[in-house]
């Protein structure tokens, strides 16, 4: 029985090892290619009791000891007085791992609640308030970058939400400055697919917070197009990636907006042959 017992701690070892490791990678280059925690940086990481906040927290409190430049963590969780929410797991266990935090407590769940009509989803007014108070803290903490939790397929998604509900070619950039200009906003795990968190997650055993306000809401646009992508991807595994790369990788002369490109500009010229004589018709891109 203890050989037993002693083979799956071993095996479960190795998985969130190597779990940590493919995390750690992608976060680790996300941060490289977008300049995203930069020397002397004090990082506002919003925690949410979520799968996806829990493991960039820790991701980063562990590439902290190893980076070649120094930057300073501060959890900050906004308590939005849900009825149930407990107040205890996220100081609890921030304490347990000695980062510094700030709870804000502040009830915008009775607000959204008045506010939003029955049936309709609450996500879009409490994303902005609690974006609004986040924002406003980083300020008065003094914090040089804000870091959120959204993953790779929190991006593709977004792109499809956009595209199929807003007539918008648009998703998450993994680093922005706020529309108010005084933040910003980084995304570490714009790499690390889902079903990467959602196995370290449940490895590291983070004690998970569910979002009773909105978890019940089954017919959400976000839920459709999540089904979506899942069933292309069982169709042809990787095709979720190959979105996410096409996100990497524009080409604005071949789309359709004027504003991202000059198409107005674009015309042709009649240019002489070496010897000046005949004239030939080349096509050529006046920009």
């Amino acid at each position: 029985m203890n050989e037993s017992n002693e083979k799956i701690q071993l095996d479960r070892k190795l998985k969130l090892n190597r779990s940590r490791k493919n995390l750690r990678r992608d976060v680790g280059k996300a941060i490289a290619d977008y300049a995203m925690i930069e020397e002397g940086d004090k990082v506002m990481v919003c925690l949410s009791g979520g799968k996806d906040s829990y493991a960039m927290l820790d991701i980063l409190v562990s590439l902290q000891k190893s980076a070649p430049i120094s930057f300073s963590l501060h959890a900050v969780n906004l308590d939005q007085k849900q009825p149930g929410f407990p107040e205890n797991v996220l100081p609890e266990y921030l304490e347990s791992i000695g980062v510094e935090y700030t709870i804000i407590q502040q009830d915008t769940y009775s607000i959204v609640m008045d506010k939003v009509e029955e049936g309709k989803t609450y996500c879009g007014l409490c994303s902005r308030l609690r974006r609004g108070i986040l924002y406003n803290k980083a300020v008065e903490i003094g914090a040089t970058k804000i870091a959120l939790g959204h993953h790779r397929d929190d991006i593709v998604e977004t792109l499809f939400l956009n595209m199929f509900y807003g007539g918008k070619l648009k998703a998450m950039p993994p680093k922005l400055l706020s529309d108010d200009k005084r933040n910003v906003v980084i995304r570490p795990l714009a790499y690390c697919k889902e079903k990467e968190i959602e196995r370290y997650a449940e490895l590291m055993g983070f004690p998970i917070i569910p979002c009773n306000l909105c978890g019940s809401q089954d017919n959400m646009q976000r839920q459709a197009i999540k089904e979506m992508l899942r069933g292309w991807d069982k169709q042809q595994p990787g095709r979720v990636e190959t979105i996410f790369r096409s996100i990497c990788n524009v080409e604005p002369s071949q789309l359709a907006d004027t504003k991202l490109f000059p198409f107005t500009e674009l015309g042709i010229s009649r240019i002489g042959d070496v010897d000046g004589e005949e004239n030939t018709l080349r096509y050529v891109e006046v920009i």
